[in-house]
């Protein structure tokens, strides 16, 4: 029996949990410091056993997966040595930086144990083991960031064992991963609170910002309604990385602005063109650090009962819409109605639905 001990039966740890719960010779245990977690982790059936001890958990483990906030990891690993592991347990986490955790692991030298950090990227608008799904991480990437210390045979077991997850294993150094996930994740965070902020100071003495930004502008900047302590700890600690990045940003800005200053349209429109087809070959379905919207706008003339028949007609179809929103200001929307769904199915069955009766529907 292969024993897996989770700390932090959230969103992702719950997902994990989900995946390896019911598997042949799989037994997962769930930690929270807090009774009334573990008690909610056994009803929801996210795990086999709950515990509120540190060392129970710990000591049961031949897997174990940190899924805390980034700042907790080196106290979380400080207690884990201090008690008597399985020979070959493997330590792992999912936070979304890995420079300094997996330092930090190696510097401990951990007992009878090995330290694989571990990313996988993917996430959801919501949070908590109520949104855990069997389903989350499939076909997104799962990085993984061995060490030296990490033996291919260590290495192996851990990526055989995520294999229930269904998520792509992709392996790279600690640094290479917090370059890359500083770039595409971390600095559009930064860049989208940076932005709000700025038309929040502008409304302060005009409210129609506010009023007029509740189309695209809401839409480009959603991260930036990220979790404030969960993204303090994130940016601190890949501070190094993202530093770099600001002043690379800075210089894109620079250049923006000189091209503003001497009416250059011909460097703008190569800027959005440049920028469009490096934007057209990303993948449009792969699961990744900013999480999908599954969005469709829908062109409605404003008769009575119209949005309700589109209702209808969705759950007829047995298509689960997650919201709807009428759109009042529609500049860069492509539609007067956003339909909103929790998964890529429901949205292509909404779209080919909505199109054969007859509806404009725009992505």
């Amino acid at each position: 029996m292969i024993t897996v001990s989770i700390f932090g039966v959230g969103l992702i740890g719950g997902s994990i949990a989900l995946c390896l719960k019911g598997k042949p010779g799989i037994k997962v245990i769930g930690f929270s410091n807090r009774p009334a977690s573990v008690e909610k982790y056994l009803q929801r059936g996210v795990v086999d056993e709950g515990t509120t001890s540190v060392q129970e958990a710990a000591e049961a483990a031949d897997f174990i997966f940190l899924c805390v906030p980034v700042g907790m990891m080196q106290e979380y690993l400080d207690q884990i040595n201090t008690f008597n592991l399985k020979k070959g347990c493997i330590v792992t986490d999912v936070g979304s930086t890995k420079s300094s955790v997996t330092t930090y692991a190696e510097t401990l030298k951990l007992s009878n144990a090995v330290f694989i950090g571990g990313h996988p990227m993917a996430g959801s608008e919501r949070t908590g083991v109520e949104a855990a799904s069997y389903h989350l991480l499939e076909n997104a990437f799962y990085v993984l960031t061995p060490s030296d210390s990490a033996t291919p045979e260590s290495v192996e077991r851990l990526t055989e064992l995520l294999s229930h997850t269904r998520a792509n294993i992709v392996k790279v150094d600690a640094e290479s991963h917090d370059d890359i996930v500083g770039a595409i994740s971390h600095l559009p965070h930064i860049i989208a609170v940076a932005l709000v902020n700025q038309v929040r100071g502008y409304n302060e003495h005009n409210g129609l910002y506010e009023s007029l930004a509740a189309g695209g502008f809401r839409d480009i900047t959603r991260i930036a309604s990220g979790d404030p302590a969960l993204w303090r700890d994130i940016l601190i600690d890949n501070r190094q990385v993202l530093l770099k990045l600001l002043r690379d940003w800075k210089s894109e800005m620079e250049g923006f602005a000189k091209m503003l200053e001497e009416m250059d349209g011909v460097g703008i429109e190569q800027s959005f063109r440049t920028a469009g087809d490096f934007r057209s070959r990303m993948p449009e379905r792969r699961k990744g650090m900013i999480h999908s919207v599954y969005d469709c706008y829908v062109d409605v003339p404003d008769h009575p009962g119209i949005i309700g028949r589109i209702a209808t007609e969705l759950g007829n179809n047995r298509i689960n819409l997650s919201n709807l929103q009428i759109i009042e200001s529609r500049e860069d929307v492509p539609g007067v109605l956003r339909l909103s769904f929790r998964t890529q199915d429901d949205l292509d069955g909404a779209i080919a639905l909505l199109d054969r009766t007859g509806y404009a529907v725009h992505q």
